[in-house]
Parts: C-alpha cells; sequence; structure tokens
C-alpha cells in the first residue's frame, strides 16, 4: 500500500472516531456547561499546536515540503497555540474579552487549517511523510478540525447555563472562605 492511501484510510477513521465522539459525548456535554468551562478542554488541545514547529526537524529527514509552506505551517500553528493560551487566560478570569477572542481564534485556526489542507494537497505531503509527522497529520490534525467545529459551534449554540464567575477569589467569596 502506497503511503498516500494509508494516510487516507486512517483519516478517515480518525475523522469518524473523533466526530462520532463529539457527537455522542462532547457536544451534549459542553452544551450543559458555560462558555468558559465548555471551551476550556478544546482549546486545551489547541494550546499544543507548536508541535508544527517539528517540521523543521522533519524536512531536514526527507518531508519533502517547501520551506516556505513549512514557515506557514509552523508559525500558523504558533500563532494558533498562542491565541487558545490567550483565550484560556480570558476566559478562566471572565474576561468580556474571551468571546471576541475566541472567535479570533476560531477564524485563524480555520483560515490556517484550510491553507496547510490545499498546500498539503497541492504539494502530495503524504508521499514522503513518516514517523511524527505522519502521527501529526493523521491523528492531530483532524483532532484540530474537529475540536475548531466544536468551539465554533458552541459560541453560537444558545446558553442553556447561566455564565457563573470561574475566577478564584470568587470561588473562594462563595464558600465564604475570605470572609
Amino acid at each position: 500500500m502506497n503511503l498516500t492511501a494509508a494516510a487516507i484510510i486512517a483519516q478517515t477513521i480518525t475523522f469518524a472516531a473523533l466526530v462520532t465522539a463529539a457527537i455522542w459525548y462532547a457536544a451534549p456535554w459542553m452544551k450543559r456547561h458555560s462558555l468558559a468551562t465548555a471551551l476550556t478542554a478544546p482549546l486545551w488541545i489547541h494550546a499544543a499546536r507548536q508541535i508544527a514547529m517539528q517540521i523543521f526537524s522533519a524536512r531536514k529527514f526527507g518531508f519533502d515540503v517547501p520551506l516556505g509552506l513549512a514557515r506557514e505551517i509552523a508559525w500558523g500553528d504558533v500563532v494558533g497555540a498562542l491565541l487558545a493560551l490567550t483565550c484560556l487566560w480570558l476566559l478562566r478570569y471572565g474576561s468580556r474579552w474571551a468571546r471576541v477572542a475566541v472567535w479570533v481564534f476560531v477564524v485563524e485556526t480555520v483560515v490556517d487549517l484550510v491553507n496547510a489542507t490545499i498546500q498539503g494537497i497541492r504539494n502530495e505531503v503524504f508521499t514522503t511523510a513518516n514517523g511524527v509527522t505522519w502521527v501529526i497529520l493523521n491523528f492531530y490534525v483532524p483532532l484540530l478540525w474537529v475540536t475548531i467545529a466544536l468551539i465554533a459551534w458552541r459560541l453560537v449554540a444558545p446558553d442553556e447555563v447561566p455564565e457563573p464567575s470561574i475566577r478564584p477569589d470568587a470561588t473562594l467569596n462563595a464558600l465564604n472562605v475570605n470572609r
């Protein structure tokens, strides 16, 4: 079997499993929780996107992708990771800017993933992907697509629960610890 066929099979199974888990477990759970709580787990998945910097090592060892594209992919994911962390901080401390920041993150991520997908197809990346690069392309990238869809869905879904304050000091106040 050639590498492209193997990658297509792996990605198809990965997407099927992740979409199933999202529909059966993640979405119902996210709908029952506040926006800040619901978005935390998928944002943490995106906070690890700096793994894309591995592309420079992969190029040195045979991953045949142009340097310009490698830079686009790597830096797009670094920006995505930093935005995810920023969103986590803003949500954690109840900032009124959190929702705006998450939308900026969603737009950046979709643009980055669409660009990387189109360029990857044009450059036939599956023909030389191996090792960690193959795992990233066939398991982590589908996870990024599914979680960004969940994040965008949760942003537009009506809130079923009121948005609580999740500031650490608010929890202590509610427990009368600071009084």
